[in-house]
């Protein structure tokens, strides 16, 4: 499949997404996010890692109101802006959240409005000293949306959350690691490179293991802890009947590095 707004691209089994409109400074316009949609499905398929990121200045700079996104109105009918949410950005931000394996977003320069959620879905966040987090929402006369309050809420807690979506200030990297936002910060020069080395690790690790650890992770937010221990105990058991598993005791009896590729 061809893209216009995103680049693809697959090596030693991790998947790069990069939206890719610079004039825009990668607006996450409908187009853009039914093209990533398309592509996290081609990299659950054919990678063991995704990683989602910006070419150029920023990783995204919020929703392209240019698309004007909730439509023209009709005689009788007002602008819906939360259309697009139902069709296209909701169902991108769930397929990120089951995704069968790893997501780590790669952050560059501006995660803005629905940038900022897109950024805040990965997995594991590394973010370039230069980058910056961003609900803009609110100066356009609007609410967060793509899940950020829900996100926002149970990573940084909710005075934080506040702060970030009734202000509308930028959060700088340094920032954004002192409140546990993200998991790195890293020289701008050296964010793929740092992000494609944990990406490889992941790549190498039991990948039925690190898929139901993610979502297990994912599920902790909201369960309580007799469904939490109910999930892990069913997990294990898939976990403990992997060829993942078997590679991991033998290469431990065996006193050598798991090979968790072949199975």
């Amino acid at each position: 499949m061809s893209f216009e707004k995103i680049t693809y691209s697959v090596d030693d089994e991790i998947a790069v997404i990069a939206m890719n409109d610079p004039k825009t400074m990668n607006a996450a316009g409908v187009d853009t996010v039914e093209e990533m949609s398309h592509a996290l499905e081609m990299a659950g398929d054919e990678a063991r890692c995704t990683i989602i990121t910006g070419n150029g200045r920023g990783f995204c700079s919020g929703a392209n109101l240019s698309a004007n996104p909730g439509g023209a109105p009709g005689p009788k009918r007002k602008p819906d802006t939360g259309r697009e949410l139902d069709r296209v950005y909701n169902p991108f931000i769930k397929a990120m959240r089951t995704h069968p394996h790893p997501i780590i977003t790669a952050v560059n320069g501006a995660a803005a409005g629905v940038g900022c959620s897109i950024a805040l879905m990965g997995d594991f966040i590394v973010a370039a000293e230069s980058s910056y987090f961003l609900q803009a929402f609110r100066r356009i006369g609007l609410v967060p949306d793509g899940g950020s309050t829900y996100l926002l809420t149970r990573t940084i807690g909710r005075a934080r959350a506040m702060e970030m979506t009734l202000f509308g200030e930028k959060i700088p990297a340094k920032q954004a690691f002192e409140w546990g936002l993200v998991n790195r910060v890293v020289s701008d020069d050296k964010l793929m490179d740092e992000a494609k080395n944990y990406a490889l690790q992941l790549a190498n690790g039991p990948t039925t293991a690190l898929a139901m650890i993610r979502d297990l992770v994912w599920q902790a937010e909201d369960n309580d802890l007799d469904s939490q221990l109910q999930a892990e105990r069913f997990a294990q058991r898939t976990a403990g009947r992997s060829p993942d598993f078997a590679e991991g005791v033998k290469a431990f009896l065996e006193k050598r590095p798991a090979d968790f590729r072949k199975g």
